[in-house]
């Protein structure tokens, strides 16, 4: 199997991964012209719309060099943020990395944090400059980057260009190269890593899998070591990019298994596929990843709850990095609180469950975990306002905090550091690459989650016309003074507006949501009261006010038919109008419009 290459392609977003994969599949005649198209590899509509790449997404290229025929396995990966439990997985299952760096934009912070996770897993690295066809295409200057991040030799660092297919058929040969074959022991138990899954109607669970020992062949009795779950093996294939039948994958080699297993939950990325009985031992998996942002997600139809918790599963199934659990809500009934790795996570999810299952849902406001410690001396920890226990029982408060590292153009470190320290951020260091002139610094700051999830990364691209690049982790948690804001509308707290504040902002947070609910709420027939308090609870009479609003009442002129008459009879029908719409308004319902839930978590 010495002529098996496996790699994938790992980069900040928007750096041309999926154009050069386009130029790969190309020059290796994987894909025919007929069926060409630009990012041929993301295969999602919301891909394609964005213009970012979501999923993982696997491909086997036959290429021949002199007389050798080679086997060149290829992840394409996806670079925001949100998505690094994607990348870590593709890492796991490869020999090499193509480390893709633009020549526009230079080293970024997911650029960096990409080399990281590579180097973690001690894979072999090819440093690559992109869109060396572009007129500000400033390579030299790239490359003195990369040197300085990944400490090696400028004449390893090759150039090409995606587009134009510049540099490809060299970077094809330095893969082969550069990147070392898989490690093959003689007579080795059957193991294979599951690095992704999807489901399909017919072929039930299909595991995509980089075989690590022996081989996997239709018929082959299969256990998974992590779930205990065992299944037949229907069929095996390869990825070009479709599904394409084979008779086995061979140790070494990336390919799909059709389980035929019904049961979703049976079957987790990161498991070890062994054979039945066999006593193999399992392979390393993955880190358990730890959601950074979590939101009630409800169906707006109730009756729809196991449409939604199937759609759920299915999700899961094809993103590892998705958590949940089944939720009630007085106000909106079944659903589930989810955990996602980011605000751009939380987007794309929703959209999937609307698109591909076709599910309307209502979205309360994204929230992070906080640890409480009670006068009891109990700990416990919290993913939504709704759980904060009343302020009497609790000692203190606990808020995750995350190490950040912004790439940015020198001139702008100013406006940064002065966004960073309005969010409570603390400054560690900064780091200096590329030369004075026009080089760029990584400026090192811890900040509170809650005050990155919502509107950080906008205010920074703000502050930085759009130059500079955010990448972070979870660092630890600290003590934090916060309360729960309740709004209410018509006296009715809406749960899934709740939000967690702190106390110094409690009022800007609550004049701020009000207002912004005061230009959506429609109209009624009866006034309507909108207020912001903290801690509301309705059993116990209410919370403290922080800010309040009124959208007058609609007004039919009962006069219109009266011609004349007595002023009396006219103040008589303005009485009666006015007891009709106390009545209705102590009666009437508001319907809170989706949305109303979007616009509260955009912050001006």
């Amino acid at each position: 199997m010495n002529n098996i290459r496996n790699f994938c392609i790992i980069a900040h977003i928007d750096h041309g991964k999926s154009t050069l994969a386009d130029r790969l599949l190309e020059l290796t005649g994987t894909v025919s012209k007929r069926e060409m198209k630009d990012q041929l590899l993301d295969a999602m509509d919301l891909e394609r719309e964005r213009g970012i790449t979501i999923k993982l997404t696997p491909v086997r290229m036959d290429y021949k060099l002199q007389t050798t025929n080679y086997i060149l396995n290829l992840i394409d990966t996806p670079g925001h943020v949100d998505f690094t439990y994607e990348v870590s997985r593709s890492l796991a299952a490869c020999e090499g990395a193509v480390l893709l760096v633009d020549a526009t934009q230079g080293v970024q912070a997911q650029t960096i944090a990409n080399l990281y996770l590579a180097i973690e897993q001690g894979i072999a690295i090819i440093p690559v400059v992109n869109k060396i066809d572009l007129p500000n295409a400033e390579v030299e200057r790239t490359k003195k980057e990369i040197v300085r991040i990944v400490g090696c030799e400028e004449g390893e660092i090759l150039s090409v260009s995606g587009k134009t297919g510049a540099g490809v058929p060299k970077l094809i040969e330095e893969i082969i190269k550069r990147v070392p074959p898989p490690k093959i022991k003689e007579e080795e138990p059957l193991r294979a890593l599951i690095f992704d899954s999807q489901y399909d109607e017919y072929r039930g669970v299909v595991a995509y899998v980089r075989v690590v020992g022996g081989k996997l062949r239709p018929g082959t009795q299969i256990e998974m070591l992590g779930t205990g779950a065992k299944a037949e093996v229907l069929e095996v294939g390869y990825f070009k990019p479709k599904f394409v039948k084979s008779a086995e994958l061979a140790t070494g080699e990336i390919g799909y298994i059709a389980t035929g297993m019904k049961d979703i939950g049976k079957l987790k990325v990161g498991d070890t596929i062994a054979e039945k009985n066999s006593g193999a031992s399992p392979l390393p998996g993955y880190k358990d990843i730890k959601p950074m942002v979590y939101a009630g997600i409800f169906p707006k139809d109730g009756s729809e709850f196991e449409e939604l918790r199937e759609a759920m599963e299915k999700l899961k199934l094809n993103d590892a990095s998705l958590f949940f659990e089944p939720e009630h809500s007085e106000a909106l009934g079944f659903g589930f609180r989810t955990g996602f790795l980011g605000l751009l996570h939380l987007e794309i999810t929703l959209e999937r469950v609307k698109r591909e299952y076709n599910i309307e849902v209502i979205v309360t406001s994204p929230s992070v975990a906080y640890e409480i410690q009670k006068t009891n001396g109990e700990k416990i920890i919290i993913k939504s306002p709704q759980e904060l226990p009343d302020p009497s029982l609790v000692e203190k408060i606990l808020e995750p905090w995350i190490k950040v590292d912004i790439v940015t153009p020198r001139e702008y470190l100013g406006g940064i550091m002065q966004l960073a320290s309005g969010k409570r951020g603390v400054y560690k260091n900064t780091e200096y690459i590329g030369n004075e002139e026009n080089g760029r610094a990584i400026l090192h700051f811890e900040l509170p989650l809650a005050g990155v999830i919502t509107d950080f990364y906008d205010k920074l691209k703000s502050a930085s016309s759009g130059y500079a690049s955010l990448n972070y982790e979870l660092c630890d948690y600290r003590e934090a003074q916060i309360e729960r804001l309740d709004i209410l509308v018509s006296q009715e707290p809406i749960e899934a507006l709740s939000i967690i504040v702190y106390k110094d902002e409690a009022y800007a947070d609550g004049r701020r949501i009000v207002d912004k609910l005061k230009d959506i709420l429609p109209r009624q027939m009866f006034e309507v009261k909108i207020q912001a308090a903290l801690n509301y609870q309705s059993d116990k009479g209410g919370g403290k006010i922080v800010a309040s609003s009124r959208i007058p009442a609609m007004r039919k002129d009962v006069l219109a038919k009266m011609s004349g008459g007595d002023v009396t009879r006219k103040q008589k029908l303005l009485k009666k109008q006015k007891e009709g719409k106390k009545k209705m308004a102590s009666m009437g319902k508001v319907d809170i419009p989706q949305e109303a839930f979007t616009a509260i978590l955009k912050r001006d």
